[in-house]
């Protein structure tokens, strides 16, 4: 079975339907990954931990602890279309994870239509920042943290993976002290270069194949120089750097809502730049396919290797 999630997503409509799409992608998602085993229950979970307040907003994550935990953390960044929900949370999908002894971190972050994505990283920042401020707390090496997501939460992922960086060593807040870099990403079908999506040159910062998740873009931009400038802010292509963290991506050749380039081009940079990067690629596969739980297993090992071998 897979889930056609390029064909459900792709429809015109005004900010409530980009809304309802966004909340589409989750009801899939979660439809997907209650369809997987059920996470043997040899951890234990903590719910609603709130790791920094927006607008009055509390924004939180749950924490995953396996009873053999290797004392490394991975964030799973809960987003699709930028749009993110506590309810799409279920362990079945990282069980790999938590049977490698990984410490789950289940992180929801403030969604479009209300969020720009460039806000909405900020509380990426601030999770992992949080995270590597508690990690006696929870039990982890605050130098040993991965993060995973899929598709925006993949894009996410690969956004710290270029742009995380040092903390404010002058802030009140001891969290914000904190470094938001992470050590090693794997994610699927992440966008990465939103100035060339699926040919050199085609736009999509929020109009094009991504017309409809216009509002995570902070909506109209006629004006094409400012698009343009905001579109290679928002991109992780043009920032990747020789030291940025391994990156293992796992990308469908037939999507079409994330064209396989994505994935493509940004190993390829990567790897010109020096860095660790590896792209499997899955014939014939869509937006998400069934199985996808299985293929946590392969982000398993790759943490494995990646956080794990200097442990």
């Amino acid at each position: 079975m897979c889930f056609a999630w390029d064909v459900l997503l792709c429809h015109a409509g005004s900010t409530r339907l980009v809304l309802l799409k966004a909340k589409l992608w989750f009801l899939i998602w979660t439809v997907a990954i209650l369809s997987c085993a059920a996470a043997d229950n040899d951890y234990t979970r903590t719910e609603d931990v709130i790791y920094g307040r927006k607008h009055g907003t509390a924004l939180t994550l749950d924490v995953f602890t396996p009873a053999r935990a290797n004392g490394c953390g991975v964030l799973v960044l809960i987003s699709g279309g930028w749009f993110s929900s506590h309810d799409a949370i279920n362990p079945a999908f990282f069980k790999s994870l938590l049977e490698h002894g990984y410490t789950v971190f289940a992180v929801v972050h403030g969604s479009q239509p209300k969020f720009t994505i460039p806000e909405i990283v900020q509380d990426i920042h601030r999770a992992v920042r949080f995270v590597r401020a508690n990690a006696d707390r929870f039990g982890i090496a605050p130098d040993k943290l991965g993060m995973t997501g899929a598709s925006a939460g993949g894009h996410l992922s690969l956004t710290m993976a270029v742009k995380g960086g040092p903390g404010n060593a002058m802030a009140k807040d001891a969290v914000e002290r904190q470094s938001s870099e992470v050590q090693a990403v794997a994610c699927f079908f992440p966008p990465t270069d939103f100035l060339n999506y699926g040919e050199a040159g085609e736009e999509a910062v929020g109009i094009g194949r991504l017309k409809n998740f216009k509002a995570a873009f902070g909506g109209d931009m006629p004006d094409v120089e400012k698009r343009r400038e905001f579109g290679r802010e928002i991109s992780p292509i043009y920032f990747v750097r020789s030291n940025q963290p391994p990156v293992l991506i796992l990308h469908g050749d037939a999507d079409k809502l994330v064209p396989l380039r994505q994935a493509q081009t940004f190993v390829e940079k990567s790897r010109q730049a020096g860095a660790i990067a590896r792209l499997d690629v899955r014939e014939g596969k869509l937006h998400g396919w069934a199985g996808m739980d299985k293929d946590m297993g392969i982000f398993a090992d790759w943490f494995d290797e990646h956080l794990r071998k200097s442990r």
